[in-house]
């Protein structure tokens, strides 16, 4: 069987669109995004008031471990639990605009601390993300 390496890496890019579209604002590897929010969520560190991490986790995936284990992984999709981590790392405000209905509304997310040094503005799909260039 002959493998087509390009398409391969084509649908690693895509499954990775926002650790790739933070990358751009960040200025490390969406490898290295990707790992640091994983470590972030492993550790139990808040991403909402009131609520345990482990708990928010637990209920995407049967267990937080395993869903950080598949987070983990570039074939796992990001999404708004991963959007908040980033943003209390980073201490970032991120806006997603999203046009999944066509309807341009805009969804912030800040840290817990509500206190940020930068915004940032990617774009939704509803399946995709992509750093929106200033």
């Amino acid at each position: 069987m002959i493998y087509n390496f390009y398409r391969l890496k084509y649908i690693v890019f895509i499954m990775s669109c926002l650790f790739n579209s933070l990358s751009y604002f960040i200025k490390e590897s969406s490898c290295q995004i990707r790992q640091k929010i994983c470590d972030y969520l492993e550790s139990n560190l808040p991403i909402m008031d009131g609520i345990e991490t482990s708990c928010v986790l637990e209920l995407e995936h049967k267990s937080a471990s395993s869903y950080i284990t598949s987070m983990r992984s570039t074939s796992t999709w990001g999404g708004a639990i991963e959007i908040q981590a980033a943003c209390n790392i980073w201490n970032m405000c991120v806006n997603v605009r999203n046009d999944r209905d066509h309807c341009e509304k805009k969804i912030q997310f800040i840290p817990i601390n509500n206190h940020y040094d930068r915004t940032i503005d990617i774009y939704w799909t509803g399946g995709h993300y992509e750093p929106i260039r200033s």
